[in-house]
Order: structure tokens, then sequence, then C-alpha cells
């Protein structure tokens, strides 16, 4: 057996790690990343012993988490770039804010853990190719950049955040006004695109 190889686990352990994590992002989502490992244990119905086996501390329950997250992200950005009409970013743009809104708990930690960059570089790689191709498609302006589209996470983010508890639908008519004003024919945008480097300030945050 490759030594480089992760670790296969039994099926219970399997089992008992996904009750885990999908308590976790329950118990994240509903009361915030300060909840206790207690509460997602009894969540889990599993006793702290098992959470600790399978998560020596609340750091890596969170850093699985957000991989997961990223995993799924990544998922759907490749299944956006087989489309070939040039509708790719939106469809990553509504796929990403689903993924997202139905896992609140990890916002914060999202796109600045630095455990899963390669999985976060891979999937803007894919994002910026989409863009590209929406603009070859002239379903989006020529002059927006991918920042811009790291923006408009940001704020689809933000408007998940406010809205918890009251509404979950609320981000996707956000998003629709945010594309309908990326269409070519909008009015010229007199502020410059976000630099990259500050971009990359605002998401260590």
């Amino acid at each position: 057996m490759n030594p480089n190889e992760p670790k296969v686990l039994r099926r219970d352990a399997a089992q008992n790690r996904q009750r885990l994590l999908d308590a976790a992002e329950r118990v994240f989502t509903e009361s915030g990343m300060d909840a206790s490992v207690d509460e997602i244990a009894r969540v889990a119905g599993v006793g702290m012993g098992t959470l600790y086996r399978r998560f020596p501390t609340k750091e890596a329950l969170i850093s699985a988490l957000v991989r997961k997250l990223m995993d799924d992200l990544v998922a759907i950005a490749k299944t956006a770039r087989d489309r070939t009409d040039g509708r790719g970013l939106e469809q990553l743009l509504y796929g990403t804010g689903e993924v997202i809104a139905s896992q609140r708990g990890c916002l914060p930690r999202l796109w600045s853990d630095e455990e899963t960059k390669a999985l976060k570089a891979e999937y803007w790689r894919i994002m910026t190719e989409l863009l590209i191709a929406a603009k070859a498609a002239g379903r989006i302006r020529a002059d927006l950049t991918d920042t811009d589209i790291e923006v408009q996470f940001w704020a689809m983010r933000g408007v998940i955040e406010t809205t918890r508890g009251v509404t979950d639908t609320a981000w996707k008519r956000h998003l629709a006004l945010c594309i309908a004003g990326m269409r070519p024919g909008a009015e010229e945008l007199v502020e410059a695109p976000l630099a990259e480097r500050l971009a990359r300030r605002v998401s260590s945050r």
C-alpha cells in the first residue's frame, strides 16, 4: 500500500465521520462557529470519544467541512465548464450560491482557509475560463474582471448571512439583478475594478 494514499475507513467509522460532518454543518449554521463540539456530538448521536477519534480538534472538524465545501464548488465549476453556449459563468454563480446558502456555518472560512488553497486555485481558474467564454458569447460585458466576480461572491455571502432565518431565496434575486448589470450594453463603469492584490487582502480576512 502506498503510504501517501489516504487511509480507507471502516464502514462504521466512515458513517460516524459523515454523521459528525452533517451535524457540524447544521450546528454551525444554526449557532455559528463558536458552537461547542459537545453539541455537535449530541446532534450526531455519537460520544465525544468518537468525535475526537475522527477529528482530534475543533479546527480539524472545521477544516474538513471547508474541504468538503470546496470539493463541491470545484465539481460545480467543472460541470459549468461543459457548457458551450457562454452560460457557464451564470450556472457557476447560481450553483455556488446554492452551495454556500445551504452551508452557511463555514462561510467565514470559505475563501481564507489555507488547507484548501489548491482547490480554490482550481475553482478560480475555471471561473476565469467561464468569464472569457461568456464575453466571447456576448453574454457578459467586455470590461468585467475576475475580481468583479469575486466581489459579487462577497455581496452574495452578505445577503445570505443577513437574511438567515428569514428567507433562503433573497440571494437569488440579488444575483439576478447583478447578472443583469453584467450584460453588454449597460452603462459604462466609472470606477476601476478592484486590484487583485487588494482582493487577496480582503479574502484573507
